[in-house]
């Protein structure tokens, strides 16, 4: 696996750092990508949307006129769909759009996600995320320095009040820990910084 150089909070290396090849360097499969980033986005969806059909309407219990001799067209209720107030037909119903993705298939597809990153240049190892401040500008200056303008997300080793307190308030900003990293997220990011010591988390997690 090629070297990939760590730089500091100026934007500036100070080091390289070679990738596990079988994390970082794998041979993408769009098609477990593709399937654990719909089995993310489905398993946001609530589901709820739910109208009213024949049987859970209520009334038009009895036919509104007999069938024959009125001159009218035949009805057998008042509550069939083409009448005000009746019924919706076809209409949605509660659905579970969960699906299931085995272990291995989810690795697979954020390792995936990981080498795409590599492959694309858009990865960034930052050798240490430590702010003297907790203020916004500071992380929005160093953001810059590492010219991560949109859709930024930032993996560390782990949190701290300073890192949560600073990138709160940027919408285009996402912070996680390194255990909590997904494929959704790496794929959304066009930006993915991550501290040196998260990648030896990520590695030890994957490999």
């Amino acid at each position: 696996m090629k070297k990939i150089d760590v730089l500091n909070i100026n934007g500036e290396k100070v080091k390289d750092i070679t990738l596990n090849k079988d994390v970082f360097g794998i041979t993408p499969n769009d098609t477990v990508l593709y399937d654990a980033i719909k089995l993310a986005q489905n398993a946001t969806r609530q589901g709820t949307a739910s109208v009213k059909g024949r049987s859970d309407v209520s009334g038009g219990g009895r036919k509104p006129w007999r069938q024959k001799g009125t001159g009218r067209a035949r009805q057998g209720s008042i509550r069939a769909p083409h009448w005000y107030h009746g019924a919706v037909a076809f209409g949605q119903q509660f659905k579970n759009y969960t699906t299931k993705m085995n272990r291995k298939e989810r690795r697979l597809a954020l390792k995936s996600a990981l080498s795409y990153k590599v492959l694309d240049k858009e990865l960034i190892v930052l050798d240490d995320l430590k702010l003297e401040s907790n203020k916004t500008k500071d992380m929005k200056n160093i953001l810059n320095n590492l010219k991560a303008e949109r859709n930024v997300l930032i993996v560390v080793n782990e949190l701290t009040d300073d890192v949560i307190l600073a990138t709160r308030n940027l919408d285009y900003v996402l912070l996680l820990e390194a255990s909590e990293i997904n494929t959704l997220d790496i794929v959304s990011a066009d930006v993915l910084i991550v501290e040196e010591s998260a990648i030896k988390t990520i590695e030890e997690a994957l490999a």
